[in-house]
């Protein structure tokens, strides 16, 4: 009953109902950053839910940017390594700060200033590294401080992020899409980081965005796309966004 599809459509957005197949129920949460306080209690009153009242299916996704700029960037890459050995629904996205953080470890030295710059600094002192001693150190010496102190499991949990997640008549990616464009033929450099042409874009981009990314001080419910980053790492507030059929609703925890 999992419907990985892009359904395109060709009435106004305003005019179409969205959903997820009878029977099936979506929790889509949205940036992190590195707050694992917040990720525990949000993920904890989603536990609940599915135990009080569950459904046929269940997802569970995580929309990116899961660490950096918070305090605890290791402590929520070990929670939901640990969740998803037991959650089979588990799905997790690939932010634009795990995509800086392995094109680092992969090798650009010339990111390394801007990324420890952009929230790296708080994500390297949860590993143990002294971002001071990063910024002093030749970029070279830097990245292989970094390597050393970042488990393999932790390495092969950024590479298996995904770029984005279809689900009936709903697509989650971490910053939106190129207008226009259908979803197999999007450039992850745009699901991870694209802003103003998604944002400013009335389309119907064929189905339903949610996305992260950009902070709003309120989840944004809009007619082609849903916005649920209320930037955790400094508001202390973590929405996620339920999909239960053809109703949704928001839920929050804040710190």
């Amino acid at each position: 009953m999992r419907a990985l599809r892009w359904p395109f459509r060709t009435s106004a957005p305003d005019a179409v109902s969205f959903a997820v197949p009878q029977g099936v129920r979506a929790y889509a949460i949205g940036d992190v950053h590195g707050r694992r306080d917040l990720l525990e209690q949000l993920l904890a009153r989603i536990d609940a839910e599915r135990r009080a009242d569950p459904r046929r299916e269940e997802h569970l996704i995580l929309l990116g940017d899961l660490i950096d700029r918070g305090p605890e960037s290791r402590g929520v890459v070990d929670l939901l390594l640990a969740r998803s050995h037991v959650d089979p629904g588990l799905t997790l996205l690939c932010g634009n700060h795990e995509e800086m953080l392995l094109a680092i470890l992969d090798g650009a030295a010339d990111q390394l200033d801007a990324w420890l710059r952009f929230g790296g600094a708080e994500c390297a002192e949860s590993y143990g590294v002294d971002p001071l001693d990063l910024r002093t150190q030749l970029p070279e010496a830097g990245i292989q401080r970094l390597r050393a102190a970042i488990p393999a499991a932790h390495l092969a949990f950024f590479r298996n992020l995904r770029s984005y997640f279809a689900l009936g008549d709903y697509v989650f990616v971490h910053a939106g899409v190129r207008p226009g464009i259908p979803i197999e033929r999007q450039q992850a450099r745009d699901l991870r980081w694209i802003r103003a042409p998604f944002l400013r874009s009335t389309a119907n981009h064929g189905a339903m965005v949610v996305h992260g990314h950009t902070i709003s001080e309120e989840p944004e419910s809009l007619p082609n796309r849903i916005g649920i980053d209320t930037g955790a790492y400094a508001s202390g507030r973590l929405t996620a966004l339920c999909i239960d059929g053809a109703e949704r609703r928001f839920l929050d925890v804040r710190g």
